[in-house]
């Protein structure tokens, strides 16, 4: 407990040298950690309230449980892996595709991904480390994490064209404020381009009526809708590929903070598989949706350098504290499209680099074509959303390009060494 709470303070806490990172177990002023904070909040918060509402799932209990997830999250990896819970855009599919069942059964398919993802941390966790690297070596860890992050390019870009002033204006700012602005602003870039796009849209009456009208008529303080799960075995083998996803997902964000951070930390690949886990059957329990280490986050992590843990623990407390607060709930989603788009534009991108990062750190060999064909197949399906039906259910391109290249990679090694026998 002391190790989750006792973070030390970088440098003064008011500056970051040039080149300089925070690390998970440090942060900066409490002031500037909030700041941080905020920032990983406007990241998630789109994407985490996208999903209940396509599902029809409640969007204030989703919140909640993303938040409770969070810290568990931090409490389950012992502080070390700074990450944010948010809904799995996975789930989106099984569970349009149960509603005919009902809230009840798709809760229950949620919650017995959680239990299934559980088991695979325990797992993870007793064979250690050298589980994941034999799986999961550094050409396709580097690979999904390039997949999960540009396969939300036509998001991005669907929300850039819905309003293009709105997302120029934003994205410029982004850039500007990253690249030129002074000491700590300029890590900052995201939250105060975000902040200049919704009010340069908010000046120009491009905020939705619809969605002001909802702000006006929520109520400040309010209790998020609570259900119970309901176990159908059809629903639950539509829902428990997801599992793969959120797999190669947990494992993904944990290479790519092990990236961005300089430090080894595959030895909490089956802790955070574990957390995640438990959070989705938290959630599934309740009437959340499941969660996922987030993509978003890691892109603010990587745009900002900040990637300590206090400043998760903020954005989780304020995840809970606002799934109280249907008034604050609704003002967030007036946030408009193009301000969406021109944030993601940059950070959905940025998911991608950390990928190549990764094989570049680790000197993977793209003149070696067993690397070459399965990453090019595995890349082409994520970025082309591959989207495909195996009885009843549908899986996208996060889930083919992931298992083509969990499957793939290991199968035509074993060809290739055969061959040169």
């Amino acid at each position: 407990m002391r190790r989750q709470f006792g973070w030390t303070l970088h440098g003064n806490g008011k500056n970051v040298e040039p080149g300089a990172v925070v690390a998970p177990d440090q942060r900066l002023s409490w002031p500037r950690t909030v700041g941080i904070g905020m920032q990983h909040v406007i990241a998630m918060f789109g994407a985490t309230l996208l999903v209940p509402t396509v599902t029809g799932f409640p969007v204030t209990t989703t919140l909640l449980f993303s938040g409770i997830g969070t810290a568990l999250f931090l409490v389950i990896t012992r502080g070390r892996i700074p990450s944010y819970l948010g809904s799995s855009f996975a789930f989106i599919a099984p569970l349009s595709a149960a509603q005919a069942s009902g809230p009840a059964a798709q809760l229950g398919a949620v919650l017995s991904v959680g239990v299934v993802l559980t088991l695979v941390g325990v797992i993870v966790k007793f064979a250690g480390g050298r589980l994941i690297e034999a799986v999961m070596p550094p050409v396709v860890t580097g690979a999904v994490v390039v997949l999960i992050g540009l396969n939300l390019a036509p998001a991005a870009t669907s929300s850039f064209e819905a309003q293009p002033l709105v997302a120029a204006v934003t994205l410029a700012a982004i850039l500007l404020v990253t690249v030129a602005g002074p000491g700590l602003l300029g890590r900052l870039g995201i939250l105060v381009g975000v902040i200049v796009g919704w009010v340069f849209a908010a000046l120009s009456g491009q905020i939705s009526d619809v969605k002001l009208d909802a702000m006006r008529a929520a109520e400040w303080i309010g209790i998020p809708e609570f259900r119970g799960p309901t176990f159908e075995l059809s629903v639950v083998l539509i829902a428990l590929p997801v599992v793969i996803v959120l797999v190669a997902e947990n494992v993904g964000h944990v290479k790519a903070v092990s990236a961005m951070t300089g430090k080894k930390l595959d030895d909490l690949a089956g802790d955070a598989l574990i957390a995640d886990g438990l959070a989705t059957t938290l959630a599934g329990a309740a009437g959340g949706s499941g969660t996922t280490t987030y993509a978003e986050n890691i892109g603010v992590m990587a745009a900002t350098r900040v990637y300590s843990t206090a400043a998760y623990w903020v954005a989780a407390v304020t995840a809970v504290v606002l799934a109280f607060s249907p008034k604050f709930g609704a003002l967030v989603f007036t946030v408009p499209d193009g301000v969406i788009g021109g944030a993601t534009l940059v950070l959905y991108g940025l998911i991608g680099l950390l990928g190549v990062r990764i094989w570049s750190d680790s000197k993977v060999d793209f003149t070696d074509p067993v690397n070459l064909v399965v990453v090019a197949a595995a890349i082409v399906a994520g970025i082309g959303d591959l989207t495909l039906t195996v009885g009843s259910v549908e899986l996208g391109g996060i889930a083919w390009g992931s298992v083509g290249i969990l499957v793939g990679y290991p199968v035509l090694r074993a060809l290739s060494r055969t061959q040169r026998r």
